[in-house]
């Protein structure tokens, strides 16, 4: 590029800089709890926080960490089918069905998997997984009848586990959980941005899965619950068509599978082999932190550069 046409886009990338910068500051600071900025610098939720903020302008529901059922049309209907949901759950779990990824095709939650988190895709950003569809039918029927339901999945915390803190990088959605088997303790639980709730049988917690979370089961019981990623209601017609686009054919790209026969979309294909690439960092890592720390920023940089040269 030449010297007269830098000057002359420079105030159009100048104004993308701002905006970037400005709305990754505005998804550090959300909230009561964040990262250290060394993390949240390269964190997924940086790079995705233009879109992000735009959907915070328009959302419906207000901006805290645990939301009401109310705040989600349709998914108390799901509520009420909890029992019938619970027995189809436990019967996959009995028969081992509810497990880890068997291979690096779990790109969403793949650090889970490490700390005992298992899961069965019921389905995610697309029609219901096959196999969903063969093994728990009643579960993919209930699932059908709510409006803007995107993702599901029965998921496992075992006795002792504890998923880090963290916050999901795709603001589109908000997460339900249901409880199905669960200890029925405060010793099993999940903190949003600072605010602790604990699962129950039957009852549902719903939260804004963009605010920095983790949970924890100190009990000696497994607990099983429907996990869903619900469309957020936004104010504007525009906004929603926009949402839903990004849906359809950016976010279903992280579709997985839970045996053969089901489809893994093109992120978690790709997931594999760029995954060889973190297990060389991680080796770095343990030799020397400086050095995986300097090549780590020094990376961000040079695509930074890139982006905006």
């Amino acid at each position: 590029m030449s010297f007269h046409t830098l000057i002359a886009y420079w105030p159009l990338k100048l104004a993308v800089i701002v905006i970037f910068l400005g709305s990754a500051m505005l998804v550090h600071f959300r909230g009561k709890v964040r990262h250290r900025f060394s993390r949240q610098l390269t964190d997924h939720s940086t790079f995705l926080a233009p879109y992000n903020a735009l959907v915070y302008l328009f959302s419906r529901v207000p901006s805290k960490p645990f939301l009401r059922e109310e705040d989600l049309p349709g998914i108390a209907a799901l509520t009420a089918k909890w029992e019938i949901i619970r027995d189809e759950g436990m019967r996959l779990m009995d028969d081992g069905m509810v497990r880890a990824s068997e291979g690096y095709n779990d790109l969403g939650f793949n650090s889970f998997f490490r700390r005992g988190w298992k899961r069965f895709y019921l389905k995610w950003y697309d029609s219901p997984l096959p196999s969903a569809e063969k093994l728990c039918p009643e579960t993919v029927k209930a699932l059908e009848q709510v409006p803007g339901l995107h993702g599901a999945m029965f998921a496992m915390l075992p006795p002792g586990s504890r998923l880090v803190s963290h916050r999901d990088p795709f603001a589109g959605s908000l997460r339900y959980h249901l409880g199905l088997r669960t200890p029925n303790s405060d010793d099993c639980f999940i903190e949003v941005d600072g605010q602790r709730r604990s699962w129950r049988d039957g009852q549902a917690l719903v939260f804004d899965e963009t605010f920095i979370h983790f949970a924890e089961n100190k009990t000696d019981v497994n607990r099983l619950i429907l996990f869903c990623d619900v469309e957020r209601p936004l104010r504007s017609r525009l906004m929603t068509g926009i949402n839903r686009f990004v849906i359809h054919h950016l976010v279903k790209a992280t579709a997985t599978q839970n045996m053969e026969g089901d489809k893994v979309g093109f992120a978690n294909k790709a997931f594999g082999s760029v995954y060889k690439i973190r297990l060389v960092g991680k080796r770095l890592k343990k030799w020397n932190r400086k050095v995986y720390y300097a090549c780590k920023y020094a990376i961000v940089l040079g695509v930074l550069v890139l982006i905006f040269y």
